[in-house]
């Protein structure tokens, strides 16, 4: 019996590591981050947040909403359910209790999400001058932009972008092929190719400018957007994407814009904006940004197109 007893007791901890195995590692630590939340609430109001039922989860959801947007509710929710499947307990998320509670809230609310704004090409071309103005070393302006300019213009998620490699670079007469070995929508690593092509301005061109790049600080293996020392030496160590953010915000605020409305997605949302924008369909789109579902693409395509075929304008005053 303590045999059965303990081999049960292994196959329930090798269960859990592979449904936390089965999420990427960034996605863990947000379900983590959200639980604690309704943890502390719960231990304010004396409540049992492990197993919890329908009922408290309700009480947590109408608690958030006085401040919270209905995408954060859901994704709050989300992460609840997650953290008592890794714990083996059930929790009834579709309840009526919680679901016709959620549809009151969505009713007064709405679901509209005011997302931060995306890099757009003004923006670009403003960082990239920006830099090119700042009295720092050149090894470290390339390696700005070259961050700035491929995050941009591979519509790269910040964690692909500061995973790349030089073993993933390949560069060919139309530009550069970059493999993407795994990402947050491929989390079994079958990977993708990105390919850039060059730009007619050399300027804003994602390709010369890594070249560059990867000329003047010598990388020829691992990755290839490395930190540098309180001395400005280059070390081996890779870019977090914090790193990125904090980058790209220090250089908006630089060149004059508030750079509180925008996030380290915007670069990605930005490529995807401005190739709507620009009459990229929404199969080209995705192909790149590796979106695997239409409903993000397509908002990109319809905020881009605003103010194409717009009613009003064939308004004459």
């Amino acid at each position: 019996m303590n045999d059965l007893t303990t081999e049960i007791k292994k196959l329930e901890i090798e269960t859990l590591d592979n449904l936390k195995l089965s999420k990427a590692k960034n996605t863990i630590r947000a379900y983590k981050s959200d639980f604690n939340d309704f943890v502390l609430f719960c231990s304010k109001h004396g409540m049992k947040s492990m197993p919890t039922d329908p009922k408290i989860v309700s009480l947590y959801i109408t608690h958030l909403s006085k401040q919270s947007k209905y995408s954060t509710l859901k994704r709050r929710l989300a992460s609840i359910n997650v953290m008592h499947r890794y714990k083996g307990h059930y929790l009834d998320t579709k309840h009526p209790i919680i679901v016709e509670n959620l549809m009151g809230i969505k009713r007064v609310k709405g679901s509209i999400q005011k997302g931060k704004k995306p890099i757009l090409i003004n923006h670009l071309k403003s960082i990239i001058n920006v830099i090119d103005q700042q009295k720092i070393d050149e090894i470290k302006k390339l390696r700005d932009k070259s961050i700035i300019l491929i995050g941009f213009g591979g519509g790269f998620r910040r964690t692909e972008l500061i995973s790349i490699d030089h073993e993933d670079l390949e560069f060919v007469p139309e530009g550069l092929k970059i493999t993407i070995r795994r990402s947050k929508t491929d989390q079994f690593g079958e990977g993708m190719i990105k390919g850039l092509p060059y730009f007619e301005n050399e300027i804003y061109c994602p390709v010369s400018n890594l070249k560059k790049w990867l000329e003047i600080s010598k990388i020829k293996s691992g990755p290839i957007f490395r930190r540098f020392s309180k001395g400005s030496k280059l070390t081996d160590k890779r870019l977090t994407d914090q790193s990125v953010v904090l980058l790209m915000k220090e250089y908006l605020n630089l060149a004059g814009i508030e750079n509180n409305n925008f996030a380290g997605h915007s670069l990605r949302s930005g490529f995807a904006t401005v190739a709507a924008e620009s009459g990229a369909d929404e199969r080209s789109i995705m192909a790149m940004t590796g979106h695997k579902t239409t409903q993000m693409v397509r908002r990109y395509i319809r905020e881009a197109n605003i103010f194409k075929n717009n009613a009003l304008s064939k308004v004459k005053i």
